[in-house]
Parts: C-alpha cells; sequence; structure tokens
C-alpha cells in the first residue's frame, strides 16, 4: 500500500477510533438536543457569541461550501493512482488515464450539476492543470465559480525556500488570472500542508483566507502579521479522496447518507450558533457518475430545508473578516 494510501486508511481508522472511544455521538444524542444547544452556548461565549440569532449575510441557517479541485494532468509521472506502483523500469501506461478522466468526464459532469441546482462552488485550481486545459479552466470561471489558488504544480510548499515558494505563487497567480480572468484570493495547499511562511507570503501578495484548517465547522480568523486573515475550514470527512482513497469499501450510497447525516446535525445547530457544512470534490473521484449522482441527491435533500444556502469560499472568508463575532484563533508558533 503506498504511503499516501495508508495515509489515508490510518486517518480514517483513527478518526473513528476517537469517536468511539470518547462515545460524543452517542452521549450527545442520548442526551438530546437541548444538552448540545447548553454546550455550544459556553463555546460561543467564550469565543465571541452570536449576533442576534442572524450568523449569515441572508439569515441562512446553514451555509455549504463545496470545493471542486482541478488539479488532473499536473501531476507527475509517478503520481500515485488506484493501481499498485508500478515495477520499477517499465512506464506505467494506465495510470495517466485515470487522471485525464477528470477533465475529459469528471469536471464537465460537475459543471453540468451545479448549473442544474444554480449554485456556485470554488475551484482550487493547480496552475499547470489550467495551462493544460486553459478552455474548461475558463469555463468554470465564466460560470461564475470562484478560482482559487492550489500552487502551480504538486510540488509540496512546504517542501520550498520562502523564494521558491514565493515564485510559486506568482506564477500560478499569473497563469490563473490570465486563463479565466480571476485573481485568486483563497489558497488551498498540497495535502494542506504549509511552510512556516506559507500565510506571509499569501498575505503579501494579496490573498486573504486559506483553508487548510480542519478545527471548525465555521469560518475564523489568524492574525498573520498583525493582521487578520480569514480561515475557511476544509474537510477530511465530506472529501471524495479521503472517502474512496483510503476505503475501498466506500459506497457512493453510503457517502450520501454520512453528507445527510452531516448535515442534519450542522442544521440544527445552525440555528444557535453560525455553522458551515464544507464538502470537497476532486475532478476524477467526484465527477464520476455514481458520485455525482450522489451529490445531486444530497443537493435535492439539502435544498428540501429552509434557510440553507451555498457559497463561495471567497464570500465566506469577507463576510467572515466583517463580523465582530467571529472566532480568532491565536497566532501560528513554530
Amino acid at each position: 500500500m503506498s504511503p499516501r494510501r495508508q495515509f489515508l486508511k490510518t486517518s480514517l481508522q483513527a478518526g473513528g477510533a476517537l469517536i468511539a472511544g470518547v462515545g460524543l455521538s452517542q452521549s450527545a444524542f442520548s442526551m438530546g438536543l437541548p444538552g448540545l444547544v447548553a454546550l455550544d452556548e459556553q463555546t460561543q461565549t467564550s469565543v465571541g457569541g452570536s449576533m442576534n440569532n442572524r450568523f449569515w449575510s441572508n439569515g441562512e441557517q446553514l451555509v455549504i461550501s463545496i470545493s471542486m479541485q482541478f488539479e488532473a494532468g499536473a501531476q507527475d509521472k509517478n503520481a500515485e493512482g488506484p493501481f499498485p506502483p508500478m515495477e520499477q523500469g517499465y512506464p506505467d501506461t494506465i495510470t495517466p488515464s485515470w487522471y485525464d478522466y477528470g477533465m475529459n468526464e469528471g469536471i464537465p459532469r460537475l459543471l453540468r450539476l451545479w448549473r442544474k441546482h444554480d449554485i456556485h462552488v470554488t475551484s482550487h485550481m493547480v496552475g499547470r492543470a489550467a495551462e493544460l486545459h486553459p478552455l474548461l479552466a475558463k469555463q468554470v470561471a465564466d460560470e461564475g465559480h470562484e478560482i482559487s489558488g492550489h500552487g502551480q504544480t504538486w510540488t509540496p510548499q512546504y517542501s520550498m525556500s520562502s523564494v521558491q515558494e514565493r515564485d510559486s505563487y506568482i506564477q500560478s497567480i499569473n497563469t490563473l488570472e490570465k486563463i479565466s480572468g480571476q485573481r485568486p484570493i483563497g489558497f488551498n495547499a498540497f495535502w494542506m500542508r504549509h511552510s512556516t511562511q506559507t500565510l506571509n507570503i499569501l498575505q503579501d501578495l494579496g490573498f486573504i483566507y486559506h483553508i487548510d484548517d480542519l478545527s471548525r465547522d465555521e469560518p475564523s480568523i489568524i492574525p498573520v502579521q498583525d493582521k487578520p486573515f480569514a480561515v475557511v475550514p476544509y474537510t477530511l470527512r465530506n472529501n471524495d479522496i479521503g472517502r474512496f482513497g483510503g476505503n475501498t469499501a466506500m459506497t457512493a450510497a453510503a457517502f450520501l447518507q454520512e453528507l445527510k447525516d452531516e448535515f442534519d446535525m450542522l442544521y440544527q445547530e445552525g440555528a444557535s450558533q453560525r455553522r458551515m457544512m464544507s464538502i470537497s470534490v476532486h475532478d476524477r473521484i467526484g465527477g464520476t457518475p455514481g458520485l455525482a449522482n450522489a451529490l445531486d441527491k444530497f443537493i435535492q435533500y439539502a435544498k428540501a430545508h429552509s434557510k440553507v444556502g451555498f457559497m463561495r469560499k471567497d464570500a465566506i472568508a469577507k463576510w467572515a473578516l466583517a463580523q465582530k463575532d467571529t472566532p480568532t484563533n491565536p497566532a501560528r508558533t513554530f
């Protein structure tokens, strides 16, 4: 098993063990919703409190934000896929076609889905992938979706020097702006891992938020160089690469049920505090027919509830930065 797939398997197993060990789900449900609300009120007070129970710009009880990862084609020749690693000295002739599916079928199918439901998503684009598929990248922007930074290549940001990291972001900004017409103001790092200088560099270059944080179910703020920088949380739970990359037993039907379960709890909590649900789909995974069908059914389910909104992450970041009650995290120390 490859290191990446082993990481995913281990992470998901560990997450399940943690929940089981603490007994959070069982305890919470046995207490009932009033108990959860009472606990959350204490938490709210400690992090800033609510604002007359108006937590979002249009009075939504729950905001859903979808990330559409635009990556395929930018991977290097040794990038892993669903097949066993190729023996050294032989070309891998099948894994590249798995990535090609993302641009040939996945992104077009997902765009049709967003269009059907009249919702706009945030597309985290690898600059090199946009260079290889410029018409499709421009179509994403032309249909009203946000173009967000996701690095120029698949090189991990944490492995770069500060000069290399800054140069790569400048190259990515220029690439995405030239192709899509949008200058990115949000960022998602390779596997969500930053260097010690990532946020400083992003802020210097005009970015206002990043998503590489799993610590909350609502946006927050982190001080960067004594100035506010928004955190719009990402997800490993509602993430196709997290659920399917390390678990071949996962089905689209099970993924749909997990999305509904997560929605139900956050929707209840959203009556008394700011809540957002993050979902992530990758071109070559979430764009497959079965998963796209599951997403279609989930969106229908969510839209059947009142006061549910779908927002791009740039809009969430701007809203969070403008509110006095947005939780603030401690500045990072290394």
